[in-house]
């Protein structure tokens, strides 16, 4: 098979949806973009979770003690090939926990992780099969290490 231009669009959208979710702290709307069948998620540092009932718990308890998240997302690849899409980017993530104070934000915190989102295609719409994000630990792959190291 080769790759799928006609699905791309809507592939893109609803990885958009994905993040839009995070964002919005809604869960029922995050909920609704996974499959009903066996998922994964690996979030960056945790181990793989499976099933729909660990995966959607964890991003439960995500939203429940992150206060604010935006995510700017860039090289982003999109392949489609019959009923299945692949989702390549870099999530540049601004995030904020609970403040010392009530009423006031956290420290705001950046951090970047590559992310693999793979949807299949159904009745309803692309579908989130599997996410995994993994930290980028060095900024340019060209630096050299410290030889004092």
């Amino acid at each position: 098979m080769s790759p799928d231009d006609s699905g791309t669009e809507a592939v893109e959208a609803a990885n958009t949806a994905f993040y839009e979710a995070m964002e919005q702290g809604d869960f029922e709307k995050l909920s609704a973009l996974w499959l009903d069948d066996e998922i994964s998620c690996v979030h960056p540092g945790w181990p793989v979770l499976s099933g729909r009932g660990e995966v959607l718990r964890s991003y439960a308890l995500i939203m429940a003690h992150t206060e604010y998240i935006q995510f700017f997302l860039t090289d982003t690849r999109t392949t489609v090939i019959g009923d299945t899409a692949v989702v390549t980017c870099t999530e540049n993530i601004l995030s904020g926990g609970p403040a010392e104070e009530a009423g006031e934000l956290g420290p705001l915190v950046g951090q970047l992780v590559v992310a693999t989102n793979v949807f299949r295609r159904t009745p309803a719409g692309w579908r989130i099969w599997s996410h995994h994000g993994s930290p980028v630990l060095t900024e340019n792959e060209d630096e050299e290490p410290d030889e004092g190291a």
